[in-house]
Order: structure tokens, then sequence, then C-alpha cells
């Protein structure tokens, strides 16, 4: 039956308002937890930061302050940065006389070297981690393929599952799983595996990581090989480890021998041994769990290969791990499992952080932006644990909705200028506790492992 009731279209008219507007209010919050963090200070102190030739140019501190927040609002390329270098309401919140804009980035990070992004990284990690108080660290290292559509430098075919025959870059990274923070980045031609100079970003790591005790060292497959694992064993403080295992022909047949499987959950089964590879001087301790297809279609690990013919090894999926670590066999499996933990920060950093997006023609200067871009990283987690304390790990892109994104204007009263936000009267309680929170921030931070 058809409404006789006539549609009301409200009409109105446009008018402009000379008022500095921002939509990202809530970054008042990283304002203040800046400020009481001494984050100016921080870089004023860093050694080797470019300086502009001219007094005109832009100081490294609003440079960097204004990159982080670039990104933060939503930034994952140079172009998109413009954003933020029009909003002067956002410009007075962190007192910039004005943000620069994408062409200013771009010449800062281009002024890098090699030497300089070490020692600029070095800084950087170091003061976060210094600044961090808590031991006994889980460690895990995870490379990724960037795919790139330019010319840049170190942009090299080799292994790229989702763009066959595309240039790439291989970075790698190391993660402190327990307070969820990058502890180093490098950048890597894309004809890198991931093993390839590898030894020396560990070493790299620890030197980042100093005095911290690393509890548990986990990497994937692409770190399975004797000098890594030799280097692991060798050094100083032996490190507990676990290293997913490379399904290289002799571990298949020893697998296949295996007589003895312990029921662990409907579905999955365990066993271990003693494993010497061809190529090593002593056995390890190789864990070996399996999954039958049929019970877990979505179990991770890999098929027999050499015996596909076969109708029952067909029936599972097999994961093995060496470990010096003399825990029971499914405790190192369970410990392993939390791993994934690193692939969900690495697809945070490409969808939120701009790491698969933010690249110049030059390679160092493409690392000294992504090495910024992981202090971002950094400084929202210390926002997470300080600010929010959210049991809940939200994205960057869910607290840019959630907490950020507040229309805002400044009002000058007697003397003082308030930040006016449009908050509807029951998410104000609500701010002024984060609010409270940033007032409360003091370094170093301690984090409890009980």
């Amino acid at each position: 039956m058809r409404s006789n009731r006539k549609n009301h279209h409200m009409e109105f008219e446009i008018s402009y308002t000379s008022k500095e507007i921002t939509p990202w209010g809530g970054m008042l919050l990283l304002r203040q937890m800046l400020n009481k963090i001494g984050f100016k200070e921080v870089i004023a102190s860093c050694p080797d930061l470019p300086t502009p030739k001219s007094n005109r140019g832009y100081s490294p501190i609003t440079i960097i302050e204004s990159f982080l927040v670039s990104i933060w609002s939503g930034a994952n390329r140079f172009m998109h940065t413009e954003v933020t270098r029009h909003d002067k309401a956002l410009s007075n919140i962190f007192n910039w006389k004005q943000a620069p804009g994408q062409d200013t980035f771009k010449r800062f990070f281009s002024k890098f070297t090699q030497a300089k992004n070490q020692r600029v990284s070095d800084y950087f990690y170091s003061w976060m981690l210094d600044n961090v108080k808590f031991d006994n660290y889980t460690l895990d290292c995870d490379s990724s393929v960037v795919t790139r559509y330019g010319e840049q430098q170190g942009a090299k075919k080799g292994y790229n599952p989702q763009k066959h025959g595309r240039a790439s870059h291989h970075p790698i990274m190391a993660f402190v799983s327990d307070v969820k923070m990058v502890a180093n980045f490098w950048l890597r031609s894309g004809n890198t595996s991931s093993s390839e100079g590898f030894v020396a970003f560990l070493e790299d790591t620890f030197q980042k990581l100093k005095n911290k005790t690393i509890g548990l060292l986990r990497l994937d497959s692409g770190f399975y090989s004797k000098e890594i694992l030799d280097y692991i064993e060798q050094k100083e403080k032996s490190i507990n480890y676990i290293v997913a295992v490379k399904f290289y022909e002799p571990i298949q047949r020893m697998i296949a021998g295996i007589n003895t499987w312990l029921p662990i959950d409907e579905g999955i089964e365990i066993s271990e041994a003693q494993y010497q590879s061809p190529l090593w001087e002593k056995p390890r301790r190789v864990v070996f769990v399996r999954q039958r297809i049929k019970i877990r279609p979505k179990a991770a690990g890999r098929t027999l290969k050499l015996f596909k013919d076969e109708e029952f090894y067909r029936q599972y999926r097999y994961s093995a791990y060496v470990t010096n670590i003399t825990l029971p066999a499914v405790e190192i499996w369970r410990l392993y499992r939390s791993r994934g933990d690193a692939e969900n920060r690495i697809k945070e950093l490409k969808y939120d952080f701009g790491f698969d997006s933010f690249n110049l023609q030059d390679f160092y200067g493409t690392e000294a932006a992504l090495t910024m871009a992981m202090l971002a990283y950094n400084l929202m987690s210390l926002f997470r644990h300080c600010i929010l304390n959210s049991k809940t790990q939200h994205t960057l892109s869910t607290l840019r909705y959630k907490v950020f994104a507040i229309g805002a204007y400044f009002e000058k009263n007697k003397g003082r200028y308030i930040l006016k936000m449009a908050l509807h009267q029951k998410r104000r309680e609500w701010f002024t506790g984060l609010w409270k929170n940033t007032n409360q921030i003091n370094l170093p931070l301690i984090f409890s492992n009980a």
C-alpha cells in the first residue's frame, strides 16, 4: 500500500567559518603523552639527525613529530601527509608553527646513509627499550616481502608469493612479544633469503637490547640453518630457542619412521627425538607434531612430499621444531604457536603504518622513513599499555575512530587557549579518564611479567 505521507527533506544552505577545526582532537592525548616522556628532548639529543641549511627550514623535532602524527592520523604514503600539513588546529595541539609537507619529509629522509641509519636506529630503539623495564623477553624474528612498483634502489626480483616476478624489498624485523614492540628492523634487497645476514641482524638486535635477558627466541623455518643454530648456542649466555624445522628429505624420512605418537587433543599427536642433521656436529632435540586433516582441515604444517603416493601420510599435516629447552614436548609446541602474533604485527605495520608504501628512490632514505614508522608503532604500543590500559589489543585503525577522531577547535578565554572537544555527554567522563592517565605516565615504565 502506497503511503500518502510526503517526504520532508530538510532544506539548508552552506556557509563558512574561519575557526581552525581539526577532526583529530583526540590526538591531544598523544601530545600529552609525548610531553610527559620528554619526546622533543629525546629527538633533540639524537646524534646524526640531518639539520636544515637555512634558518627557515624545519627542525628535526618538528619533522619527526609531524611524520609520526601523520601516520597516526592515517597517512600511509608521503602524499597523504599533506592532510596533516593543512590542519592548523592539529599544529597548534603539537605546538608546531607549521607542519611540513611531503617534500620536506622526502628531502629529510633522503639525507640518511647506512651509517647514519645505524646510529639513529640504535638511539631510538635503545631509548625505548631502556625505558621499558621488563626482563626475560620473548623475541620473535620474521621477514616480510614488500612489493615495489617503481625503480627503487634494492628492489629486486626474488621470492614474492603475492606478486610473482615483481621486484620487492625483503625486510627483517625483531619483535618483543611480551610488550608488542619492535626491537629492530633492517631493510634488505628483494633477492635476499630470509637467513642471509641474519646472524649480523641478531647481533645488532642483542646490542639494542643491551643488558636485557632474552628468555626465549622463536624463529620460523626460514631461519633454520646450521650457522644460526650454532651462533645461538655459542652465545656467552646460551639463549633458549625454538626454531621451526625445514622439511628436508632426512627430516621427512625420520618422521615416517616414528612409531610412537602421543595424542594431546582430538586430531593432534606429538612425538620427539634426538636428531642430527648431516650438517651438524651433534644431535639436537626435535619435537614433531602431526594433525589429522579430516578432523582439523585448517591445521598448519606440511605433508610429507616424499610419500605423497601413500594414503597414510596424506592424512596428516606435520610440523617440527628444534629446541634446546627441556620442557615437555607439548609445551614446546604451545610456546611456538603464539609466535603467530608476530605475523599480526607485520600485518598491522602494513595496513596502518605504511610499512609497504612509504618508499623513496634511495634505499637508505626508505629505510630511514620505515625506522620512523617503527618508532610510531612503538609509541602507539606505549599508548595502548599506559593510557588505554585495555586488555584488548586494538589496531591503530580501530583507535583512530574510537579515540582520536574527535572534532575540536581552540577558543581563547581570559588569555588561555581551551581545546573544545565535540564529545557526547556520555563519552566525556571516559575521555577525562584517559586525560588523567596521560598526566600520570612516567619513565621508566615498569611491566610485571608475573
